[in-house]
């Protein structure tokens, strides 16, 4: 073979291999994916089809004519059976057994009902103890020679032993005929059944690998799916820490701008206010954890409501409980600044006298939870022009976070305003 003969050879081979490594990976793929009463329908249904194809399409039906030879009935027919050495001739005196003799010489004898007669030594042997009868004539007789044997009968037995013999022999070959016609080929049928065996086999031993790496790969796409989410709402996390409502941030300066003037001493107090807001609020710009800890939201928190105090002054009231000892709990940032901002936004600052914003946290059952009430006009009460992102982005970001494990609930407050609750696991901040 030449070097590019090969080449091509090997070339062909390789992509042999690959498609049948690939159908390979396709069968077991989709066998596995079926189940046991769903297989066990299709194998029976395959070797069904198998059969009725094997009869159909690849058995030969041939007939077999066998014609046996009688021969007739003849009182002088001959007829010769040999069998290595030994020579049977039946005819119509009866059957003579030969044996090819060495020296060719056959000393017959011949016996018959009234005794024995020998030609070597011309001795009746039967006379010695009986006396000898004259021998009647008979037509049946044993004549023993020494390479010879002669049994007289006659010739209709001769005949019927002959026809019988061949009739015999034609039966026996006959027999062999049809047996071997009745084992005719089965390949197709047992090609389906092994392919069947085959693909129990590779379901039974492959199942639970292929199993395993569909659970992998539906696995990863929810890790890649929840890691895609998780982005999203620290991206809309980071938009609304940039934010800092810009207005409230221009309204408070240009208040302080006026109380300078009017009043220089509560503009020096909420000159102090704004910049601990943002002291609290800028480290939470720079940074992308998950979650923080409920001390610095708080302080965030209590430093907007203070500017806010100074700008609505006798319109609000604040009723702020902050444990100390539940400061270093973990807490996603920028949370309470939503529900704090909805509150005041939506709530009391539409309304024309106002109205109080409770601020609670505490545990209970293993479980934080912070609460934040106002006793404003409430949801619908009046048009707003807010997109309504702002609940539903904590609560993707709470479902991100702690999956099932931690809850936001908003119910209305009585006798006016909303209540709206965080509940999220009771953990310390790293």
């Amino acid at each position: 073979m030449n070097p590019d003969t090969i080449q091509s050879i090997k070339e062909q081979s390789a992509i042999f291999i690959r498609w049948l490594s690939k159908a390979f990976d396709q069968t077991a793929a989709w066998v596995t994916t079926l189940s046991w009463w769903k297989f066990f329908l299709f194998a029976m249904i395959t070797m069904t089809a198998g059969a009725i194809l094997q009869d159909t399409l690849f058995s030969t039906e041939e007939r077999v004519i066998v014609h046996k030879k009688h021969t007739p009935n003849k009182t002088s027919g001959t007829k010769h059976i040999i069998d290595g050495d030994t020579n049977v001739e039946i005819d119509g005196t009866g059957i003579h057994i030969r044996k090819n003799s060495p020296n060719g010489k056959d000393k017959p004898i011949e016996i018959d009902e009234n005794g024995i007669q020998t030609a070597k030594d011309g001795i009746d042997k039967a006379s010695k103890s009986t006396p000898a009868t004259p021998a009647a004539s008979s037509p049946m007789g044993l004549e023993i020679g020494e390479n010879d044997i002669h049994i007289k009968l006659p010739p209709e037995i001769s005949q019927k032993i002959s026809d019988e013999i061949q009739n015999a022999v034609a039966d026996a070959a006959d027999e062999e005929m049809k047996t071997y016609q009745k084992n005719s080929t089965k390949w197709f049928v047992n090609f389906v059944m092994l392919l069947v065996f085959g693909l129990f086999g590779m379901k039974a031993l492959m199942g639970g690998k292929v199993r395993a790496d569909e659970k992998a790969k539906e696995a990863n796409s929810i890790a890649e799916k929840e890691a895609l989410l998780r982005q999203v709402s620290e991206a809309q996390m980071q938009m609304m820490q940039a934010q800092v409502e810009p207005h409230f941030l221009f309204n408070t300066l240009a208040s302080v701008e006026y109380l300078i003037e009017t009043d220089p001493p509560r503009a020096a107090a909420m000159q102090r206010s704004l910049i601990s807001y943002l002291r609290a609020v800028l480290p939470q710009m720079r940074e992308n954890g998950a979650t923080t800890n409920l001390g610095r939201e708080a302080d965030m928190v209590k430093s907007y409501l203070d500017l806010l105090k100074m700008r609505m002054e006798e319109r609000l009231e604040i009723d702020f409980i902050m444990p100390e000892g539940l400061r270093s709990a973990s807490f996603p940032p920028m949370m309470l600044q939503s529900l704090v901002e909805n509150a005041i936004k939506h709530g009391l600052e539409v309304k024309a006298e106002g109205g109080t914003l409770q601020f609670r946290a505490e545990v209970a059952h293993n479980k934080l939870r912070v609460t934040v009430t106002d006793n404003g006009l409430g949801f619908g009460a009046k048009p707003t022009n807010g997109t309504g992102l702002g609940l539903q982005n904590i609560r993707e970001r709470l479902k991100l976070i702690y999956k099932e494990k931690a809850q936001m609930i908003i119910t209305p407050n009585q006798p006016t305003g909303v209540c709206v609750t965080i509940e999220i696991p009771y953990e310390l901040a790293n």
